[in-house]
């Protein structure tokens, strides 16, 4: 599949399908052997869909949050490791726009739409290794390791961070700076395919210019919006992974005999399994409410810029914790019992079936679900917001 593919189909939503059938064929077999999926991220370059979201006059599409988490979330219903880098591209590009100014980030965007570049991340804050020495009032050396560095690999765009001293300093740069290495050494059990090893930093320049500097980050309740739109990625990566796993679950059954005690012949008229499936359908729905809910709260804030106040962040915060919880028990909880109703046979390890609860699994655990009913709970019994973090 290459550009002219998707020349006759400029929806994005309807690019996002092409692209989750075209993975899908070979998700099961890339998810066992890990490591770089060149050609499935050409396939994006391809599309056009890393565009989505800069501004038109940058020459992108500027589509609404709305949209932009539809596409992750398709993605995410057949390669949930494709869905992260995507989604993580985006992010980034709103990281810049949060944390700097138009004239400082309107080169980085228009090169991105004219040669389809792709971002990558190694920016995690909480990796405090990666050192700064400042060598004059316009250049700096970054040196040491980072982790977690997800679609580092074959990016285009870096973003990275590193403290000099107590301050943290996060800066844009190309993804073939000298001195930057690649470790490759991600060898996760699950969300293979993301390429969230460790980048090393050897005494990498970095200009006062390519760093994020006004306003920078955590500074406003505006510029603390990056990790709320972190959180509401991984609510539709998960919720991306639990309708992947519902409707397979859902086609396999569909000509499967019932099981032998049953008083019926088919496995669809199996009362038991129309239970199961009922539950799996109204937590979807649930997730699915929960997170149109927050997206709106998210477009609100997005659209207020630097007049949006900390309590009204605070309030976006809330509703996409609260799709954060359903999503994370929801999409564990189905790719778990899919194999309730589909049997014996779809444990074989040709299906990898068990990548779906192996992938949500994973990135759950980066970020504990306990603090996101923490947050919640408080806020329902004192009214109390959450304070912005670069994680909340």
């Amino acid at each position: 599949m290459n550009a002219a593919d998707f020349s006759l189909n400029t929806d994005p939503v309807e690019i996002a399908q092409l692209l989750a059938s075209e993975f899908s064929k070979t998700a099961a077999v890339r998810d066992k052997q890990g490591g770089n999926p060149k050609t499935e991220r050409d396939q994006l370059r391809a599309s056009g869909l890393l565009s989505l979201s800069i501004p038109k006059q940058y020459g992108g599409v500027e589509a609404d949050w709305a949209t932009i988490f539809k596409t992750i979330q398709i993605i995410a219903q057949a390669d949930s490791s494709l869905a992260h880098v995507y989604g993580f591209h985006h992010l980034l590009i709103a990281t810049v726009q949060l944390f700097s100014k138009p004239d400082q980030y309107a080169q980085w965007f228009e090169q991105t739409t004219q040669q389809q570049l792709f971002w990558g991340n190694a920016l995690n804050p909480l990796d405090q290794r990666v050192q700064v020495e400042q060598l004059s009032e316009d250049e700096y050396l970054f040196h040491g390791d980072k982790s977690f560095c997800s679609g580092s690999m074959d990016s285009d765009i870096l973003l990275c961070s590193g403290y000099l001293n107590d301050k943290l300093l996060i800066g844009v740069i190309p993804s073939q700076r000298e001195g930057l290495h690649f470790r490759g050494d991600w060898n996760n059990m699950g969300q293979r395919q993301t390429d969230s090893g460790t980048t090393h930093f050897e005494q990498v320049k970095i200009l006062k210019d390519e760093l994020l500097l006004h306003p920078g980050p955590l500074s406003t309740p505006f510029a603390s919006l990056r990790p709320l739109i972190a959180q509401l990625i991984f609510v539709h990566l998960f919720l991306g992974v639990a309708e992947g796993a519902f409707e397979t679950a859902r086609q396999a059954v569909q000509h499967q005999k019932a099981w032998f005690k049953a008083p019926v012949e088919t496995a669809i008229q199996d009362p038991y399994i129309q239970k199961h499936f009922a539950e799996f359908y109204v937590q979807l729905e649930s997730v699915r409410l929960l997170s149109e809910k927050a997206i709106k709260h998210l477009q609100q804030a997005w659209q207020q810029g630097e007049q949006l106040t900390a309590q009204q962040r605070g309030e976006v915060s809330i509703a996409i914790a609260t799709a954060k919880i359903a999503a994370t028990q929801t999409s564990l909880f189905i790719s778990q019992n899919i194999f309730q109703v589909m049997g014996a046979r779809a444990t074989t390890a040709q299906l990898n079936l068990d990548r779906f609860w192996r992938n949500v699994r994973t990135q759950t655990l980066h970020d504990p679900i306990d603090y996101k009913y923490q947050e919640v709970g408080e806020w329902v019994l004192t009214g109390k917001v959450p304070e912005p973090s670069f994680y909340s």
